[in-house]
Formats: structure tokens, sequence, C-alpha cells
């Protein structure tokens, strides 16, 4: 079967499983109509099979209307062996002549959402249902509160310990002050940790919704991070924050810190903990493996329940089947690593469609960059190993060189493969 025909089956398929209707049924009536606002006929979609290499070059338009059957989101097909974002252009002056607000572009493999009214196309693994845009589009932060807020040193001790000032045992600066700071676990934030909240609300300014901070183990994540949920938080831009990572340990370590810097103004709550009640909190922290089991994260959540998804080692915890969880979800989206996968890097996208036309595809999908909105390789805020040894937070690793003179030996005599039974080792 030819791939234009695959890629019709499959985006009929995710059509109707988002509960987008081709038919007048019990359900409702028909919610998708062709580009020409007619109702699909069942002989059309039959005949798509055949002839759909010649709609356009191998290009369907559909129109999803909402309960009022006004235009709300235009889809772009594309046959398999194009990448949905060709269309980009073409799907945006067709959202604008009839007055859509949303675009989806989608090869059957790979799919795309577009709010046209802000930032890029974003990847997602499923199609919106009905439902879901409408609570997309019904939501609408304030982009300006976020990027004017002021972020200042003591943005968490201000939580915290509000009256911190105004303590007898604070000395008027954090230098005179250090025995004050530790014995009540008041945490300020570096001069590195506010550059990364305000290139965050720069990024935010610029229309952006995806945002990535590599920064090295040792220099403070956590509380990054901590500073930034009370950004939205406090600005409104929230409601409810999802925090991922991907070991238990973390998760545990992530309720305290988040317990002991946002407390009492925020609650944490650990899924596991609190599955009937999760709710209530400002902060869910949770392992992406809790979400994947038995698919969980489908039946428990809504894609609207949070504002504001950060992932934990996020080269590691949104990799592989787990990217599904991640895209599942809609709002602002922060990823934090030491490590960055770049699976782009060095790639020529010809050279490699020629050879198969969908590893560019598989590549994007694993790229951390690409993931939050930095393709070029340049995250929203870098802090590195060396920059943190510069000044004075780090200390330089030192490699030591162990052997004896056995295995030097022998790796001298035999190398690192040996022959057992015909077969290499």
């Amino acid at each position: 079967m030819k791939n234009e025909a695959h890629a019709r089956i499959k985006i009929n398929q995710l059509l109707t499983e988002a509960g987008w209707r081709f038919f007048d049924n019990e359900e409702g009536k028909a919610n998708i109509l062709l580009e020409n606002h007619v109702k699909i006929t069942q002989q059309e979609i039959d005949a798509w099979g055949n002839d759909y290499e010649k709609t356009k070059n191998g290009s369907l338009d559909f129109l999803l209307v909402d309960s009022d059957n006004k235009p709300i989101c235009v889809l772009e097909a594309k046959k398999e062996s194009l990448h949905p974002l060709v269309a980009k252009e073409q799907a945006r002056k067709y959202a604008k002549t009839v007055g859509a607000r949303y675009v989806i572009l989608s090869n059957g493999i790979v799919h795309y959402l577009w709010d046209t009214t802000k930032g890029n196309p974003k990847p997602i693994y499923k199609f919106p249902s009905p439902e879901e845009i409408g609570a997309i589009k019904n939501w609408n932060p304030d982009r300006d509160s976020l990027a004017d807020e002021e972020a200042t040193v003591d943005y968490i001790v201000k939580v915290q310990m509000p009256d911190y000032a105004e303590k007898p045992e604070w000395n008027g600066s954090i230098e005179a002050s250090k025995d004050f700071i530790w014995s009540n676990g008041l945490r300020f934030l570096r001069h590195y940790q506010l550059k990364a909240i305000q290139a965050l609300q720069g990024a935010v300014a610029e229309g952006k919704d995806r945002f990535l901070f590599e920064m090295a183990t040792g220099t403070g994540k956590t509380l990054t991070s901590a500073a930034v949920i009370r950004l939205f938080l406090r600005t409104q831009n929230a409601r409810r924050v999802l925090f991922l990572v991907d070991r238990l340990e973390l998760e545990d370590q992530a309720w305290k810190a988040f317990t002991e810097y946002l407390k009492p103004d925020y609650t944490t709550f650990i899924f596991k903990e609190h599955k009937s009640d999760w709710r209530k909190c400002d902060i869910l922290v949770t392992t992406i493996q809790s979400l994947m089991h038995n698919d969980k994260y489908r039946y428990d959540f809504s894609p609207t329940d949070f504002d504001l998804l950060i992932s934990d080692e996020a080269h590691r915890s949104i990799s592989g089947n787990a990217r599904a969880v991640f895209e599942y979800f809609h709002g602002y989206k922060l990823g934090l690593t030491a490590t960055p996968k770049d699976y782009l890097k060095g790639v020529d996208p010809e050279k490699v469609k020629e050879n198969d036309p969908r590893e560019i595809e598989r590549r994007m999908l694993r790229d951390t960059y690409s993931t939050f909105g930095c393709e070029g390789g340049d995250p929203t805020f870098r802090y590195s190993l060396i920059d943190g040894v510069k000044d004075g937070f780090l200390i330089n690793p030192k490699v030591l060189d162990a052997r004896t003179e056995i295995t030097t030996q022998l790796l001298s005599d035999k190398g690192y493969a040996v022959a057992i039974g015909g077969c290499f080792k």
C-alpha cells in the first residue's frame, strides 16, 4: 500500500480516537469538514485510499469545527515521506482564511499542534479532543506579568521567612548573616540562578513556551526550579505544576525540597501518596514510570491539568516511550539537564533522508534541544562545569589512573577482545 494511503488511514483513526466525528451520530453532529466546508462522505474517504496522491500532491485539509459549527482547527495532512512542518505556511494561510486559531500538522507518524497566535508548532503524540481544544483556547496566561515579575536573590527566602530582614540576627547582607541563614535553612539564589530565571522570562516575552536549562550537576537545579514554580504560580500563569523525575529517590528529594522552599504558600504532593486528592495541591511530583504504568496518564489526568511541566534530568526522563507522557500535557514546559542529548548535531538531513526518510523524525523525538524549542543547540540558559569552577561553586574533577601490572600486561598482550569458540568476546 502506498505511504499516502498509510498516512490517510492513520490520520482518520487518530481523529476518531480523539472524539472527532466524520458523520452525524448519537454523540453529536459531524465536526470534521473538507476544506470546501462540506461534510465528508464515506465514498470520499474510501476513494482516498487510491487517489490520495492526486489531491494536492498528497495533501488533504480537514477543517475541525466546534459545537457552534465554527472553525477551530485546521488539520494539514502530508504523506509519510514528507515532514509535516513543510506544510506550516500553507496551513497558516488556510487557518487565517477560515478563522481557525489552531493547526494540526501530520504525516500519520509525526504530529504537531500549533496555536497560530503564539509560538511555533509543538510535537504531540495524539490528536487533542474537541473538549481539550476548547480548554486550551480558554486558558489565557498573562505573558506580560510573567516576563515583568522581578525575581531577586531573596525570591525563595520571602516565602520561607517573609520578615527575615527584620530579625535582629540579620546583619544587613548575606555575607554578614551566614550563621543566621544556615540555622534557618534560608536559600538565597545565586547570580547564575537569577540569570536562568531572567533568561526564561526573556523567552516568554518572545512568545516561547518551552525552555531548557543546561546546568552542571551541583549548581542547584532544584532550587532554580522552585523559583520558576513560584514565578508561574505567583503571576497566575499556572494553576498547578507537574514535576517529573525518573527515579524514586529523586521523587522524595524533590518533595522535600519544594516543601522546604515553598511552604506555606504552596502545597507539594507526591502522586502515589495522594492518588485520590492530588488536585488539592499546587505542585505534583511523580516519576515518569508511575504515569506510564497502564497508560495511567491518559485515564487519571486531562491534558489541561497542568499549566507548567518541569522535567528533571530531561535527557533521560522524557526519552523513548516516556516522551508520550510529556507531550500529552498542555502548558509551558521546562527541561533540566546537565547532559543534553544532541541527536541532530552534525547531521545532514538530506543525506539521512536518502537512506531512511523517517530517521530525522526519530532523531527529533529523541533530541533534548528540539524537544524544548532550542533547535539550534543553544539552551534557554547554560551554566557549565567550567563556569561553576571559575566562579568557585564547583571543584574541577581529577582523573585518577589506577592500574596494576597484571591488567596492563594483559591488555598489552591480548587487547580488549579474545576469541572464544570462534566468536569474539
